[in-house]
């Protein structure tokens, strides 16, 4: 059942940083749910992938250049799903911070284990 809950969180809180970033814009529930679902998959499966290429940036720029990474995930992510679109580097950029630091406060807020 958490998995459900972590699903339901990450789309809320993609749909709020729809509101609030310009850039990125998602239509529908149903673009929601898969954007959800492929950004779990490139942050599972493509993530750890560039993030072992780009060691040696990361590392110059003191780990900020992760910031790019997460950026270029959600870029990837709105290439795949129909009904998610980014229209360029900075809409992915601040959606991908906006996105992960409402999804951090929701989780805390909402999935706790008691």
């Amino acid at each position: 059942m958490s998995w459900l809950m972590s699903l339901l969180l990450n789309g809320l809180a993609l749909f709020i940083a729809d509101y609030f970033v310009d850039g990125f814009q998602i239509h529908g529930i149903i673009a929601v749910v898969l954007a959800v679902i492929i950004l779990g998959f490139v942050n599972a499966v493509i993530r750890p992938i560039i993030v072992f290429l780009t060691f040696p940036i990361t590392l110059v720029t003191l780990g900020l250049f992760y910031f790019v990474i997460n950026g270029i995930t959600f870029y990837l992510a709105s290439w795949l799903v129909p009904g998610f679109q980014v229209s360029n580097f900075g809409g992915a950029f601040w959606g991908a911070i906006v996105t992960g630091l409402l999804n951090w406060i929701l989780n805390g807020l909402f999935n706790r284990k008691d």
